[in-house]
Parts: structure tokens; sequence; C-alpha cells
């Protein structure tokens, strides 16, 4: 007599299994974290490399050229192409994977710290120099924080973007949650695959949200113009129609 076919979601591949976050729940959180690790310093580092390079080309506008050119030189280099480039420099390690996420976000951060900086009314400058700011205190007091907006935006796109390149660093075995969805695809370890993928989208919506939230803070005059405004159609009431003139129909 044959023993009856297990039952469980695991022995039938399913795409959705719940005995898999149960048995392979320190797995998950391993490359969980390593894909957020991964993820937010190679954002950190781009940052740490783009502010200075967006602020020498808002001083030296001959630069501006030179600086975007080859930002974005590196951002159309695939994936692959990049990591074979550093694997001499670095080798097989988590500091490849850094340092190729960091060069790609390096276009997305810079164009949009410097759009920020060149948004700057001139009459907020105006204002600051006739307050006797010096230029460092311009910038820090004045410039920078009006930039915030666009350089947000441009730090938003870079990490999710981060995060969905992050999972290519599999081929060096750096990839986070890479890793299983690389693993589960060759074994078609349906669960693994699905699982991992919904975990790179919730990682990518969440640090998302965290940033706009982080933006919000920031700019706190946005939010007091806003309400400014929506203040003084109240006061102002709907608009009426104007009168006819004698002799006129409506």
């Amino acid at each position: 007599m044959t023993a009856p076919p297990p039952d469980d979601c695991l022995a039938h591949n399913d795409w959705i299994c719940g005995d898999y976050l149960s048995t392979r729940r320190q797995i998950l959180l391993d490359a969980l974290a390593q894909h957020l690790q991964l993820t937010l310093i190679s954002v950190a580092l781009g940052l740490v490399i783009a502010v200075p390079l967006a602020l020498l080309a808002r001083r030296r506008r001959w630069t501006v050229g030179p600086v975007l050119g080859i930002t974005t030189v590196l951002y159309t280099i695939p994936s692959l192409a990049m990591f074979s480039l550093l694997l001499p420099l670095y080798g097989l390690s988590a500091t490849l994977v850094v340092v190729g996420l960091a060069l790609y976000s390096l276009t997305l951060l810079v164009r949009n710290i410097l759009a920020g900086l060149d948004g700057v009314p001139a009459e907020a400058r105006e204002a600051a120099r006739g307050m006797g700011y010096g230029p460092m205190r311009q910038l820090l007091t004045v410039e920078l924080p009006l930039a915030v907006p666009a350089a947000m935006a441009g730090l938003r796109i870079a990490t999710v973007s981060a995060v969905a390149l992050t999972t290519v660093g599999a081929i060096v075995g750096y990839g986070g949650l890479g890793n299983l969805i690389y693993a589960g695809m060759n074994a078609f370890f349906k669960a693994q695959v699905l699982t991992a993928s919904v975990l790179c989208v919730l990682i990518a919506v969440v640090l998302d949200l965290l940033l706009l939230g982080v933006e919000r803070l920031l700019t706190p005059w946005r939010r007091a113009g806003r309400r400014a405004r929506v203040r003084s159609r109240a006061v102002a009431g709907p608009k009426r129609p104007a009168a006819a003139a004698p002799g006129q129909r409506v």
C-alpha cells in the first residue's frame, strides 16, 4: 500500500506557502538585513560624492557638462558590465556591489541637487547678501534648504533604484534577497522566488515613504504655504459671476 502524497505547500511547490515563511524565517531575515545594508550604504556613499560634485558644478559653471556627462555615462553601463569592471579592484566582495550602486546613483543625485540649487530664487540670495550672509552661510542656511525638495526627489529615485539593482549583486554572492531569488529560479522554488520578490517591493515602498516623511520634516515652509493658500481661498469664498451690463443677456 502506497503512502498518501504529502499535502503541505512545500511539497507541492506552491507560489504562496506559509510553511516557507515559518521554516526559513532566519534565512529571510539575514537576506533582508544584507539587502538593506547594501542599499543604504551605497546610497549614502553616492550622496557623499554627489553633493561636492553638484556644488562644484554650481560654482564653476564650466564643469557642469563634464560632471553630468561622466555621471550619465556611468549610469548607462549595464550592471553586469559595471561589476565586471570593478572586479579587479574589489574582488568578489560586498564592497564591489556598494561601489557599483553608488556610481549608479550619482547621475540622479547630482542632477537633482544641481537643479535644486539652480532653482533657488534670486530674491532669496539677494536678501541673504543684504543681511550680511557670507557665501558659506548663504549656502548652508538659504540655498541648500531651498534645494531640499529637488534633492530629495533624486534621493528617493536613487534609493528605489538601488533596492532593485542590489539583487544583481547575487552574481558575486552579495545580493541580499537577490541571492534567494536567483537560487529559487535555478531550483524553480516558487515560494522562495515570490517571497523574496515581494520583500524587495516592500523595502522599496517603505524606504520611499520614509524619505517622503523626511522631506516633509525638512521643508515645513511648504506645508505652511499650502495652509495659507487654503485659508486665503476659504476667506475669499467662491467666485461670483460678473454682473451683466444693462441690456446684456445673461
